[in-house]
C-alpha cells in the first residue's frame, strides 16, 4: 500500500539543498542518540543499579589488568624472559607446599579462591605437579581481591583447615565449587574432611589468621601482584620469570623449561 507520509517526507528532503540536508540529517542523528543515552542513563540512575559500570570497572582495575594477557595474549607473550631478581617474600615454615619442599623450582601463586581465573588456572597448576613432582614445588598464598565478598572468609576457613593438616584438600574442594561458597558449606567440607569440627569452627569464627592473609596479600601488592592469579617461577638463586593471569599449562611448562636448562 502507498504510504502518503513517505512521499511528504520525500519531498520535503528533495526541497532543500543536498548540503543542507546533510547537516539536518547529521543534527538529528546525534539529537536521537543523546535522547537514548539520557532516557538510559535515567533508567540507570533511578533503578540505582548500574551493574554493567559496576564490573567493569572493578575487574578491569583489579583482576582483569593481569587476567585478560591469559585470555588474549598481547603480540609476543609466549617469549620466556630471563630469570631477574624478585621482591616477593622467601619460602618460609609458615607457607603452604605442595610437591617436594627441595625442588629446584617454586612457583609462588598469589590467589583468590573466589575468583574465576584463579579456578581456571588451579587445575594447570594441579598438572604442574603431576609432571614436575621431584623438581618443582607449589606454593599458595592469599590475594583476596575487595570486590569478591567471600574471598577473605574462604582463605580463612581453608588456614583452619590447615591446622589439621588438611589445608590442600580443603582448598581443591572450594575452588572447585565456588558457587557453593559461604559459611555453611565452609562448615560441611570441614565435616566431610573429618576436622575436628569444634576446633575448626572455633577457628574460622574468630577470623584467626586475617592478620596472616592480609599481610601475604601486601607482600603480594609489593612484589608486582596486581590481579589473580599472579604468580612467580623462582629459580634457586632466588630469580624470578612472573606469570601474569591464567596461562595455559603450555605456557607454564615454557617458563619452568627454561630455567631447568
Amino acid at each position: 500500500m502507498d504510504n502518503p507520509l513517505q512521499h511528504h517526507t520525500k519531498n520535503f528532503f528533495d526541497s532543500i539543498p543536498s548540503k543542507q540536508a546533510f547537516w539536518l540529517g547529521f543534527i538529528t542523528a546525534i539529537l536521537s542518540l543523546g535522547t537514548v543515552g539520557f532516557i538510559l542513563l535515567g533508567g540507570c540512575i533511578l533503578g540505582g543499579d548500574c551493574s554493567i559500570n559496576k564490573v567493569t570497572v572493578a575487574d578491569k582495575a583489579l583482576a582483569e589488568n593481569i587476567q585478560v594477557n591469559a585470555v588474549d595474549p598481547t603480540p609476543g607473550a609466549g617469549v620466556i624472559p630471563d630469570p631477574t631478581p624478585t621482591g616477593v617474600p622467601v619460602v618460609t615454615d609458615d607457607d603452604h607446599i605442595r610437591g617436594n619442599k627441595d625442588a629446584k623450582i617454586t612457583i609462588i601463586v598469589y590467589s583468590d579462591i573466589q575468583c574465576p581465573y584463579c579456578a581456571r588456572f588451579h587445575p594447570t597448576m594441579q598438572q604442574v605437579m603431576t609432571d614436575y613432582s621431584d623438581s618443582v614445588r607449589w606454593v599458595y598464598r592469599h590475594f583476596p581481591l575487595s570486590f569478591h565478598p567471600e574471598a577473605l572468609p574462604s582463605a580463612n576457613a581453608a588456614e583452619c583447615a590447615s591446622e589439621q593438616g588438611k589445608f590442600w584438600e580443603y582448598l581443591d574442594i572450594l575452588v572447585e565449587n565456588q558457587g557453593s561458597l559461604g559459611k555453611d558449606y565452609y562448615a560441611q567440607v570441614a565435616a566431610d574432611l573429618k576436622l575436628n569440627t569444634t576446633q575448626w569452627q572455633d577457628c574460622f569464627d574468630s577470623s584467626k589468621y586475617q592478620d596472616k592473609i592480609e599481610a601475604q596479600a601486601q607482600a603480594g601488592s609489593a612484589a608486582g601482584v596486581s590481579g589473580t592469579p599472579g604468580s612467580f617461577v623462582i629459580d634457586e638463586d632466588g630469580n624470578a620469570i612472573p606469570i601474569k593471569g591464567a596461562l595455559p599449562y603450555d605456557s607454564v611448562k615454557a617458563a619452568i623449561d627454561s630455567v631447568l636448562k
